[in-house]
């Protein structure tokens, strides 16, 4: 909206209130024309004022009845629609404005009476077609029209005053509202982000996972196949088949990542993630490594979420274990099963080695522990040089 268009509708009330201001002026008969429509045009221009401009449309009221005692202009029915000032000041001034057209109604409704004439308080009765009350005031005296009159300029005003006031506060209420409702609205939009990015980040560590596990344990078993002679093909093909067997399970598990993935954004149940521990020690053996596993105390079935965590972070402990330590060196696996499932993984690294694993892969298996309530403890010793990988997996039956 341009500003022509903004202010048309004041201009338009400004209008009106001069048109009725000249048809009241031409029907009372008035000599003296020039005086009223002095007055008459301050009140047109406050009006016009009230609603882009309410504190100067007051300055303009006030300085209107100012200029009304000065030339003498007794109270015209026009001036009636300063209440729409007073409105105006209540529902779009500033809080200044708004305090002082307040003071403003009793003070002017005073100083009315005091500037009015009885005659023309009775003339303004008889105007308003209140002939009966007129006539009954006049001939008895039964009530003191300074009284009346003050009551009556204060209504006038303070009504559409509190109107105005009414509707400033279910206004600033309604935006309030709407803030509140936008508010939610981005608060929700940041907590949707939030939880996409965090799903990405848990899929990119899955997928880093599996994947890196996988080609660990098929590489390990294809540099091993380096060293069989051309004769002994007994021991190739089974070589071959457990890289085969190992490239399968590969698949399988980011077919399950992806499936989990797609599954938290509404589609079919996925598959169950597999979570035999066993079946990890047992491909690390496959791929040539030594492997010592330990385990004490009772096994406990985990619920699948706490299952998903310890199969994952041992097969990353084992990854590590693989990828930096060393092949002539056994890779030694603990499980307890104390209160709560401790996973350890210790192998030997070697000459200049300086870590055992480092990265993503040990933030991930950090955030994936913490995340249910467990923690992570890495440690590298230099004689013998080592690296021992242990998490803390609470135990909650299912």
């Amino acid at each position: 909206m341009n500003r022509a268009e903004r202010w048309l509708p004041d201009l338009l009330a400004g209008l009106a209130t001069f048109v009725l201001a000249l048809v009241e002026i031409r029907a009372t008969g008035e000599t003296d024309r020039w005086p009223a429509l002095v007055v008459l045009g301050g009140v047109a221009l406050a009006v016009g004022l009230s609603r882009g401009l309410p504190g100067a449309a007051l300055v303009v009221a006030w300085g209107t009845g100012m200029l009304q005692v000065v030339l003498g202009v007794d109270p015209m029915l026009t001036e009636a629609l300063l209440a729409v000032v007073a409105f105006g000041c209540a529902r779009w001034g500033s809080l200044p404005t708004v305090w002082l057209s307040g003071f403003s109604i009793p003070v002017s409704a005073a100083f009315a009476v005091l500037v009015t004439s009885p005659y023309s308080f009775y003339r303004a009765l008889e105007v308003l077609g209140i002939d009966r009350i007129a006539a009954e005031t006049y001939r008895t005296g039964g009530y003191d029209w300074r009284i009346a009159a003050a009551l009556f300029g204060f209504a006038m005003l303070a009504t559409p005053w509190l109107l105005g006031l009414a509707l400033r506060f279910a206004a600033r209420s309604q935006a309030s509202r709407r803030s509140q409702v936008a508010a939610e609205a981005q608060r929700d939009q940041a907590e949707e982000i939030a939880r996409l990015r965090e799903e990405q980040a848990q899929l990119a560590r899955d997928v880093h996972d599996v994947v890196g596990h996988s080609l660990a344990v098929i590489l390990a078993q294809a540099e091993s196949a380096q060293y069989l002679h051309d004769a002994d093909t007994q021991r190739l093909k089974a070589t071959m088949a457990t890289i085969a067997a190992s490239a399968r399970s590969s698949l399988d598990d980011v077919r399950q990542v992806l499936a989990s993935t797609a599954a938290h954004g509404g589609a079919s149940r996925p598959p169950a993630p597999h979570t035999d521990l066993d079946s990890l020690i047992d491909g690390v053996r496959a791929s040539g490594h030594e492997v010592i596993a330990t385990e004490v105390g009772t096994p406990h079935p985990l619920p699948p979420e706490l299952a998903v965590v310890a199969f994952r972070v041992l097969q990353e402990m084992l990854t590590n274990a693989i990828k930096h330590g060393r092949r002539d060196q056994p890779v030694h696996v603990e499980r307890h099963w104390e209160g709560e499932l401790r996973l350890e993984v210790r192998n030997a690294l070697p000459e200049g080695e300086r870590s055992g694993g480092a990265g993503q892969g040990l933030d991930g298996m950090r955030r994936r522990v913490e995340a249910v309530g467990g923690r992570l403890d890495v440690r590298r010793r230099t004689a013998p040089p080592t690296f021992t990988t242990t998490a803390w997996v609470p135990v909650r039956h299912r």
